[in-house]
């Protein structure tokens, strides 16, 4: 396998040293390199085996506070108690590592279907011409030519043949937050002419030959063990043998190119592991209050200690950590039927509370292709110019620059341009970049060298010579156009410079060869592209898409506000809402816009890559959770700004890497559907907090009261865990609920402190049942023996258990699995006393009027429930 080129290598060296050439390899030769090379994939570390999972899953702080109570019961001699909370453990570390086996490998083959493909040149045979094809990136060789555009993720190492304006981000490698320029030298020096597997490009197009993929690449070897015999220097950037260079190499190492690398917490999991913290202080302040209170008041020691433990178990929601994986993998699962694939699985509930959906017009909103619709002089009258020079810009992009995919604009301008352009021949073109908001064309007319500029109006004026009366009458008629609702490009041509045509000389022997002209041709540099002649605008129409007006109507019955920030005008953004029933309300420019005129706009005009990030880091920090819907390279910094990055099938691969939700087509239907199961999701992890804390507080705070009170134990601590193990199996049924109306009606978050009260409120209510079931049993049928006591309280305990399981929950229809899971837990209760584990739990038979006693509490507790939870609906 191909480490790396030597820097001072020709292209035509690296070419034949790889037995290769500018029309790429033959089909047959590409699979004898792939069975000898192995596929181009990134050695990483095999899948975690069973014993490393349930290793993993023990770092969770509920679990490792259980096994500290067990050790604490293991030390005082109290095994049935350390047994039980060890089977507690296993239990919950054995449902957990299943749940994340399948969540993973569903994930990894979820990633499959929307994996990174590369544009390869290859031949049938020897002598035929060459095909360009779309393959997997990870079918890549070593001597393999590519085609690389903007947005495209650099596959493998790679020597460059051809550059068109190319800039490529490497931050992932060398730490150089900007775009670094790339050239295809003949006689290279540093690395100017290397690309680097990890990167991405930013602007520009590329022609490159493969020099070494998976193991032999430097990003690769930046923490994989290099195959035998390679030596991989320093990381681009990095100096030979300084520390900085040893800090690259491990970062590089750390951050896998997956584009999103150091994004915040989301709001969902602070509020998971801010509740989970709150409990685990309780859980360790509870064992010492209670031996200090029996110490003081019942002169009890030591000998109090196991049952402590046991009080401090009863709070723990061991369940907590499955049940979260369970629901999540599910709803992924269930997106993924609909074509919607969700690549990081806690980005569920993000979407469930995404309240503002940040996109751009252009093939969402719209068409992807546009339609010619005119072409007008700098004063507004019809001019053929504009589009002929538009067309020769156009073309020319298209077969000098030759980006894998053409521009939607340019096709546009070709499918309706004059058939002859005139005698022009194309020397030099740099396509579109969204930075300079232009595409440049150098052609021969004639006897003169023409630079070609087409693209933004502000952008294109800034080039001209212009009075400043001549600039303001161009500007007025492309705000008349754009107001219209016409999509307008501005059109600009003038002589190359000399310092243009001859000083930058001839591009290199290598880059004529692969352009097929077969001679040295003069260059574009973009300081000669000043003092230009204004020939015109060209104006575009879009097309509003059939879906999206019925999309839109959706999203904002689910209470999702949608936001356009677009580069185009205002008028021509604001004329496709009112076309698709969207209120356009305030359009605000992007230039000078404040946090507060982010919030109140619907529609924000101008905007570069930059501000669209910005507007999304001021909603967020005006408390709102944004999704970005985009598909484009320059979409990618505002993906990243948001809490969720949403993108079609059909995106950049940078963007689609970005992306944690990835849709099957440009359909906007598909975001309100995950919109609703990330609601689901959310709701039903929110239902199984409100239930098993509210029960195991409120047991909690009787098991305390109750321990000061009674000459003995309310109950033994082997009891105590052992109603926590079946009701904790019972509460992974409510993984498969559904919601009801008021979850999915607006975005839906998971809020600590309205968790925490419900759970004060309704942890007290089942306190206070459970003191009247201790009145019962010890005054009203005067059951005095404790054997009878713990009997009659447990039995009490797992009934009341499967009632609120049923009646807490946001909706009355009963889902079959939670009616077979309560129905179980209700027949545990009641035949544990009955059953071989009696004994050793220290239960009894209850004569049969303990039970209806017992009963009649359970159906005066189901009442107070239906009345309150009623109530909580209707303010719901």
């Amino acid at each position: 396998m191909v480490w790396a080129p030597e820097t001072a290598d020709t292209p035509l060296r690296v070419l034949r040293r790889l037995e290769s050439g500018p029309r790429g390899l033959v089909t047959a030769d590409a699979e004898a390199r792939l069975l000898e090379h192995g596929e181009n994939v990134v050695p990483s570390r095999l899948p975690p085996t069973w014993p490393r999972r349930l290793l993993r899953s023990l770092r969770d702080p509920f679990t490792l506070v259980l096994l500290g109570l067990g050790l604490v019961s293991a030390l005082i001699a109290s095994w049935a108690t350390a047994g039980v909370i060890v089977v507690l453990v296993l239990v919950s570390c054995l449902l957990r590592s299943n749940g994340e086996h399948r969540a993973d490998r569903s994930t990894a083959a979820l990633r499959k279907l929307v994996a990174t493909t590369t544009t390869v040149r290859r031949r049938a045979t020897k002598d035929a011409e060459p095909e360009e094809r779309e393959i997997p990136a990870d079918q890549l060789v070593p001597g393999d030519v590519i085609k690389l555009g903007p947005g495209d993720l650099v596959p493998a190492d790679a020597r460059l043949l051809r550059a068109n304006g190319l800039t490529v981000h490497q931050a992932q490698l060398t730490g150089e937050s900007a775009p670094v320029a790339k050239r295809a030298l003949d006689l290279p020096e540093g690395d100017e002419h290397l690309l680097w597997q990890g990167s991405s490009v930013a602007s520009g197009s590329a022609l490159a030959v493969v020099t070494a993929t998976g193991a032999g690449t430097r990003f690769a070897g930046a923490y994989a063990v290099p195959p035998p015999g390679a030596r991989p220097g320093p990381l681009p950037g990095a100096r030979p043998g300084s520390r900085s260079g040893a800090r690259l190499s491990r970062r590089a190492g750390a951050r896998l190119p997956r584009g999103r690398a150091g994004r915040r917490t989301s709001a969902f999991d602070r509020s998971v592991y801010g509740l989970s913290w709150v409990l685990v202080r309780g859980m360790l302040v509870i064992p010492p209050v209670a031996l200090v209170a029996n110490a003081v008041l019942r002169g009890k020691g030591l000998e109090a200690l196991p049952f402590a433990v046991a009080v401090a178990v009863g709070l723990t929601p061991e369940m907590l950590p499955v049940v979260v994986t369970t629901v999540l993998a599910r709803g992924s699962a269930l997106l993924a039927r609909r074509g919607v694939i969700v690549k990081r699985l806690s980005a569920l509930p993000d979407m469930g509370a995404i309240d503002i959906l940040c996109m751009d017009k252009t093939g969402t909103l719209t068409r992807d292709r546009p339609v010619l619709s005119g072409s007008v002089g700098p004063g507004g009258r019809p001019d053929p110019e504009p589009l002929r020079w538009a067309a020769v810009n156009g073309l020319v992009t298209l077969h000098l620059a030759d980006p894998p995919a053409p521009d939607p604009l340019d096709e546009a301008i070709l499918a309706g341009a004059p058939e002859q352009l005139g005698e022009v021949e194309g020397l030099d073109a740099v396509p579109f970049d969204p930075l300079t908001r232009v595409s440049r064309a150098l052609v021969r007319d004639g006897d003169d060298v023409v630079v070609v500029v087409k693209g933004a109006v502000e952008a294109v004026l800034e080039r001209c010579a212009t009075s400043e009366r001549e600039r303001r009458r161009a500007t007025a008629t492309a705000a008349a156009l754009a107001r219209s609702g016409a999509r307008v490009l501005a059109v600009a041509r003038g002589p190359a410079s000399a310092q243009e045509a001859v000083v930058r000389g001839p591009a290199s022997a290598h880059e004529a060869v692969a352009r097929g002209t077969g001679s040295p041709q003069p260059r574009l540099d973009e300081a000669g592209e000043r003092g230009l002649t204004l020939v015109g605008f060209v104006t575009l129409a879009d097309e509003p898409s059939p879906d999206a007006a019925a999309a839109l109507a959706l999203l904002a019955r689910r209470g999702v506000k949608v936001k356009i920030l677009t580069g185009d005008h205002p008028g021509t953004a604001a004329r496709i809402c009112r076309e698709l029933g969207l209120e356009a309300g305030e359009v605000a420019d992007a230039a000078g816009l404040t946090a507060a005129g982010a919030e109140r706009a619907t529609v924000i005009a101008r905007c570069t890559p930059e501000q669209k990030a910005r507007v999304v880091r001021a909603l967020r920090a005006a408390g709102h959770t944004v999704g970005f819907l985009g598909d484009g390279v320059n979409d990618l910094p505002a993906m990243r700004a948001a809490d969720v990055g949403i993108c079609p099938r059909s995106a950049v691969d940078v963007t689609r890497e970005a992306a944690d939700v990835v849709l099957a087509g440009k359909d906007l239907s598909a975001i309100g559907q995950a919109v609703v199961v990330g609601r689901r999701s959310s709701g039903n992890i929110v239902t199984y907090l409100r239930i098993a804390l509210s029960s195991n507080l409120g047991n909690v705070i009787a098991m305390l009261v109750a321990g000061l009170a009674l000459p003995f134990l309310p109950m033994l601590p082997v009891q105590v865990l052992a109603q926590n193990l079946c009701f904790d199996a019972a509460q992974l049924a409510l993984a498969f609920e559904r919601p009801g109306p008021a979850v999915l009606r607006r975005p839906f978050r998971l809020r600590r402190q309205a968790v925490l009260r419900f759970i004060a409120g309704f942890g007290l209510v089942n306190a206070g049942v459970d003191l009247v079931t201790f009145a019962v049993l010890t005054r009203v049928h005067g059951v005095l023996d404790e054997s009878a006591f713990h009997t009659g309280w447990l039995v009490e305990n797992v009934l009341t258990q499967a009632a609120i399981m049923l009646l807490l929950r946001p909706v009355a229809r009963v889902s079959r699995p939670l009616g077979l899971a309560t129905g179980a837990l209700a027949a545990a209760g009641l035949l544990l006393p009955l059953s071989p584990l009696a004994p050793a739990l220290g239960l009894v038979a209850l004569p049969v009027t303990s039970l209806l006693w017992l009963l009649l509490v359970l159906v005066l507790y189901a009442g107070v429930l239906v009345a309150l939870t009623t109530r909580t609906r209707r303010k719901a």
